[in-house]
């Protein structure tokens, strides 16, 4: 049963980093249409909704009685209040480039605060598997002419906060994955962004005298299905797939999948944008590859996986 259920989390961790691969393709769409504080209040929007409704039917069984639910309001403060507005206002100071070279960084940081606040272990080729991956994503962005301006100092520590935001993220939702079920502390991280980004917009609006126009987006055929890709896909699967990892796999181990979502968003946007594929992309491919396989295969004895007994079982992993 073990086996099976890390055999379904590492699926589930291809298919996070496929999802938020092409989420940038989305989110780009969604941005041509309405600004970053209503695209995620849509976002999250969209998400606690979809989630409300097997909720409300019984099909989801929820029960936070008796449990730290103050945790789970950090852990929602972390991700995905903490990290989704650290990046926002990180790229009104610095460019997609420099934010995609920081975030590649987010396996480094998940390894090393793992290691302190969960004692998590790994091998010196472990170590090197996770460097190796990330340095082919970097590879991928210098090789394109992209850089990290210094001059961008505002902009670049936001995202580098963002980067911490999300690997405390990681690994308090592994700790608390043993008092909470996966539908639970989603359920709790997605109103509580849909609440918090809500009332950013409104507010928004309201000191710019556009409250009429809160809901015109909606109007683009383009927006709501890049919004339902995004809220529904995007923040919801990954945050339930993710607490379901998290309970089964170390968190320095599932971190590093997230690289893997420059290779896709690389192959979507050749795909539907045309965009021009080289051999540096490949090189940088093969690299991110090696240490996702290379973290995951090496030192296995030494980094053992948690009991996934400790979380009850789902009735659906999703």
């Amino acid at each position: 049963m073990i086996q099976k259920e890390l055999r379904l989390s590492y699926f589930f961790a291809v298919l996070n980093a496929v999802i938020i691969g092409l989420s940038f393709l989305f989110a780009k769409i969604a941005l041509d249409h309405a600004g970053p504080l209503d695209t995620l209040a849509f976002r999250f929007a969209s998400s606690f909704l979809a989630m409300s409704v097997p909720v409300a039917l019984g099909w989801v069984k929820l029960d936070y009685r008796g449990k730290p639910v103050h945790k789970v309001l950090l852990l929602a403060a972390l991700y995905p209040l903490g990290f989704f507005t650290l990046q926002a206002f990180g790229l009104l100071h610095a460019t997609s480039a420099e934010g995609g070279i920081l975030y590649a960084f987010t396996p480094i940081v998940t390894m090393i605060v793992a290691s302190l606040a969960l004692k998590e272990t790994t091998t010196a080729l472990q170590k090197g598997s996770i460097f190796v991956s990330v340095f082919g994503v970097v590879f991928i962005f210098v090789m394109k002419g992209s850089r990290i301006d210094l001059s961008n100092l505002a902009g670049i520590s936001l995202l580098l906060l963002a980067c911490f935001a999300f690997a405390g993220y990681t690994v308090m939702a592994r700790s608390l994955s043993k008092s909470f079920r996966p539908a639970e502390m989603t359920y709790f991280m997605m109103g509580v962004g849909f609440a918090a980004f809500l009332v950013a917009s409104v507010t928004d609006h309201a000191a710019a005298g556009t409250l009429d126009r809160v809901f015109d987006p909606l109007s683009s055929g383009a927006f709501v299905g890049s919004i339902l890709f995004l809220g529904v896909a995007s923040s919801l699967v990954t945050a339930l797939t993710s607490t379901y990892i998290l309970a089964r796999m170390e968190a320095s181990r599932m971190s590093v999948f997230a690289n893997l979502s420059t290779i896709v968003s690389m192959a979507a946007g050749a795909i539907v944008l045309g965009e021009e594929l080289t051999i540096y992309h490949l090189i940088g491919s093969v690299m991110i590859l090696a240490g996702v396989i290379g973290t995951n295969r090496l030192g296995r004895k030494k980094a053992a996986p948690k009991p996934a007994a400790a979380v009850p079982a789902e009735a659906e992993p999703l």
